[in-house]
């Protein structure tokens, strides 16, 4: 008998199959993606691109190891003010936010599982840095930082690209994630991804990898098959407040998991991005147990399947491949 499984989190039910199916099951599209004949991203053609935000640097002025610029078409604009207003019972504001492509490596066709920790570290720290930086800026209310690899997950670039975007609202999924995580809090005082990481490793079924500052796993009641999480031992609500000997550890296990999704699926396309705690600057009294309550994490979401309209309509998600067998073929292959 199928079974029904309800999110923690988000308090959103999903239906796991009885019969799981195997990873060759899943008939993935090719996700062949035409070469440029010159990359506007590759290293000789900065002066082409609008000015560089930020970038950590090759030592005696040996060019970027990665660097981040504003987006070419971007939905947000970082000038002006948020012109907050009433349109009969309606509301508008102005696009205020900002839109940049982290770009990962000078290398063009480098795949973040294969580009090796150190560069991987830097990319780490990239994320790091652009959201502290943006956060000082108190019209901003989110920093999201999201990968689409692959034409099936959104992807555009085939040089290795990150993405960021900033809105002067929080997501509707990041703040059912945040109101959920502070009435756990408030019923039981405990931060409920803390739970989440001690009941998954004292049960072990769902564990991929755990190393000293991580733990990756496929959630209990994941929306998407082979869906993957990694969460950070230590409690920390902000993903900028990151520690050296955390960035290095999760840059081997963000690496770790995607080899090992590839030596079972080839390519597949995916989308990673992580959630972090919104800026609090503007409205820091309503966040008062923030520090408490959230904790920073990153999702993994390989696109195995294609989503219908009962999932789109109803955000109730039908998995058939149970997290359980996910993880045991995660975890088997090196």
């Amino acid at each position: 008998m199928h079974e029904l499984r309800k999110d923690i989190l988000l308090g959103r039910w999903v239906e796991v199959l009885s019969e799981s199916l195997a990873p060759s099951d899943y008939k993935l599209p090719p996700e062949n993606t035409p070469e440029e004949e010159s990359c506007i991203l590759c290293p000789g053609r900065e002066h082409e691109l609008p000015p560089e935000i930020s970038s950590i640097r090759r030592p005696g002025g040996g060019g970027w190891w990665v660097r981040a610029i504003p987006s070419f078409k971007p939905m947000f604009q970082i000038e002006g003010d948020l012109g907050r207003r009433g349109v009969g019972i309606y509301d508008r504001m102005n696009n205020i936010g900002a839109n940049e492509i982290l770009i990962e490596s000078p290398e063009h066709v480098t795949r973040p599982e294969d580009m090796g920790l150190d560069q991987m570290v830097r990319v780490i720290k990239l994320y790091r840095d652009r959201i502290a930086d943006l956060e000082k800026d108190s019209r901003l209310r989110y920093v999201l930082i999201y990968k689409d690899s692959g034409k099936s997950a959104g992807g555009v670039w085939s040089h290795p690209v990150s993405l960021l975007m900033a809105t002067p609202v929080i997501p509707k999924t990041v703040k059912d994630e945040l109101d959920n995580a502070k009435q756990y809090f408030a019923y039981k005082e405990r931060c409920v991804f803390c739970d989440i990481i001690n009941e998954e490793l004292r049960v072990g079924d769902r564990v991929i990898l755990e190393s000293k500052h991580f733990v990756a796993f496929c959630p209990y009641a994941a929306q998407f098959p082979f869906e993957v999480w990694i969460i950070p031992k230590r409690h920390s609500c902000a993903f900028h407040e990151i520690v050296p000997d955390e960035v290095e550890d999760m840059g081997y296990i963000l690496m770790s998991v995607l080899k090992k999704l590839r030596k079972i699926f080839g390519n597949p396309p995916f989308n990673y991005f992580i959630h972090t705690a919104p800026n609090m600057v503007p409205r820091r009294n309503h966040w008062h147990t923030l520090g408490e309550d959230y904790h920073w994490h990153l999702e993994i979401m390989p696109r195995l399947i294609t989503t219908s309209g009962f999932e789109w309509g109803s955000g109730f998600y039908i998995l058939p491949t149970s997290p359980e067998d996910a993880a045991k073929y995660l975890r088997e292959v090196g």
